[in-house]
Parts: structure tokens; sequence; C-alpha cells
């Protein structure tokens, strides 16, 4: 996350749309949140959400994810977890 919030476009801004859009209206980037947005599955459903095989454990990139699964045959689960905080200027962090 940390590499993908660092990208710019030539202007200065970020390459993201929606961390464009936060940063116009004034707000700005205070940290990475990692697991604001934790997505859990069986190996199954990653399967149809991303038509990757997922044929070994441990962390796994996926084409077009923005963090790696990391996956579990054991138990038959998949998981990816990112997130980025953004607060207006002069805002707190609750």
């Amino acid at each position: 996350m940390r590499e993908y919030i660092s990208e710019m476009r030539a202007d200065g801004l970020p390459a993201d749309p929606w961390l464009r859009i936060h940063l116009r209206a004034g707000g700005r980037v205070v940290k990475i949140a990692p697991y604001s947005m934790t997505i859990i599955g069986s190996i199954a459903n990653w399967f149809t959400w991303t038509g990757a095989t997922l044929d070994q454990s441990g962390e796994v990139a996926v084409a077009g994810g923005l963090a790696p699964l990391i996956v579990s045959l054991e138990q038959g689960y998949a998981a990816t977890a990112g997130g980025l905080s953004t607060r207006p200027a002069g805002g707190s962090v609750s």
C-alpha cells in the first residue's frame, strides 16, 4: 500500500483517483490502515472472485490485487487486508 499511494502523476497528484478526490477536497493522507478492509473467503470464493488458482499456502500475489493474499490450504481459506486512512486538513484522527 505504501508503494501504491506513492505513485504520482506528472501534475504531482496521486495516481489513484479516490486519493485525488480526497486531496482536492482538502484532505490529507494520515496513515496506512493495514486492516481496515480485511476480506476473508474460502479458496473457492477467491477463485470465483479472481480466477486465481490457489495451490500453495503462504503469501500469494493475485493479478490486480493491491495486497497479497494470505492463503491457508490446510484451513481452506484465504484473506487479504489493506487500506488507507485520510482526513480533512486540520481534522483529528479518531
